[in-house]
C-alpha cells in the first residue's frame, strides 16, 4: 500500500479527522503531520484567555498517525470498511503546550504487532523539533 492511500481509509471526517499528511509509511512504523486549526472548537474553553490544546486531542492525534494509520498500512489489502481498529491502552507523557495553528509531527515505531494486536512507541514534536508528548499506544484491528 502506498502511503497515499492510507488517510482515504481513514474512519473519521472533519471536525475529527487530525492527519494532514503521511510523511512516511513503513512495515517499522509511519510519520505524518497535521496542523491545529485556530478555529477548532475546543479552544473556545481551553483555556479562556490562553487557548492550549487538551492532551485527550493531542492523544487522539498520536492514536490516528500512529496507530491508526499504521495499522491501515500494515493490514495492506486486508483492510475494508469491515474492519475495526480500538483503542486498549495508552501511556502518554506531556511535555509541552500545543497552541492554535502549530503543526506537529507524529513518529510510530512497532513494537509489535501480532494477533490483531498493534502496539507503538509513538512521539509527537512541534516545528522546532522538541517533543512534546510521548509515549505507547495499542489497539486491536478485526
Amino acid at each position: 500500500m502506498r502511503k497515499e492511500e492510507i488517510i482515504p481509509k481513514l474512519p473519521y471526517s472533519k471536525p475529527f479527522l487530525f492527519v494532514d499528511e503521511i510523511i512516511r509509511a513503513d512495515e517499522n512504523g509511519v510519520e505524518g503531520t497535521f496542523t491545529f486549526d485556530e478555529n477548532l472548537d475546543f479552544y473556545a474553553g481551553h483555556f479562556k484567555e490562553n487557548p492550549v490544546t487538551p492532551g485527550v486531542i493531542l492523544t487522539e492525534v498520536m492514536a490516528q498517525i500512529g496507530l491508526v494509520c499504521f495499522g491501515i498500512f500494515l493490514l495492506n489489502n486486508t483492510f475494508n470498511t469491515e474492519t475495526s481498529i480500538a483503542l486498549t491502552s495508552t501511556e502518554i507523557h506531556f511535555l509541552k503546550p500545543v497552541y492554535p495553528k502549530e503543526k506537529v509531527t507524529v513518529i510510530s515505531e512497532k513494537i509489535y504487532f501480532r494477533f490483531g494486536k498493534l502496539k507503538c512507541k509513538v512521539s509527537m514534536k512541534n516545528e522546532k523539533e522538541e517533543v512534546v508528548c510521548s509515549g505507547i499506544i495499542a489497539g486491536m484491528m478485526v
